[in-house]
């Protein structure tokens, strides 16, 4: 069962594509933040998830909301992938221990060893706002994201 709207979201530390570690308390007090979790980069339905993030990037600029995805790939994977596609927001790595922030958001399949594909949408004080997720194999709709941003 994924995290629940009203709870404060667990705080982690993870590398992103380029190693640098990012903090999810490092944005408290200064913005809200969406977290996508998927569950590997250069998979089909991921790619055309992000790549709709990428899309609307701006949609989430305007909202002053850090993007944030993640998936329990290694940060050389993630870097590859974002550099071929094109992706300017941060992937982090939730590689080892193995899917641990996943589990924390309850957003972790234990018997294929990934992420599912869940979203959680975390305001300035760091708690969630909204969440929503979707079976294996489909994709989430930009019209969610909208929504839980415009709720923000």
């Amino acid at each position: 069962m994924t995290l629940a709207t009203g709870a404060e979201a667990p705080d982690f530390a993870l590398p992103n594509q380029h190693g640098q570690t990012v903090r999810l308390s490092e944005f408290r007090g200064e913005k809200p933040v969406v977290l996508v979790f998927f569950p590997f980069a250069f998979s089909g339905t991921c790619q055309g998830e992000l790549c709709e993030l990428r899309d609307n990037i701006a949609a989430f600029q305007d909202a002053g909301v850090e993007l944030l995805g993640i998936s329990v790939d290694s940060k050389f994977a993630l870097r590859a992938w974002a550099e071929r596609e094109g992706f300017e927001f941060s992937l982090l790595a939730d590689f080892w221990p193995h899917g641990e922030v996943a589990r924390a958001y309850g957003a972790f399949l234990d018997g294929p060893g990934m992420a599912t594909r869940a979203t959680f949408v975390i305001d300035v004080d760091g708690v969630v706002r909204a969440a929503f997720a979707t079976a294996p194999g489909e994709a989430r709709s930009l019209a969610a994201y909208r929504e839980a941003l415009a709720a923000l």
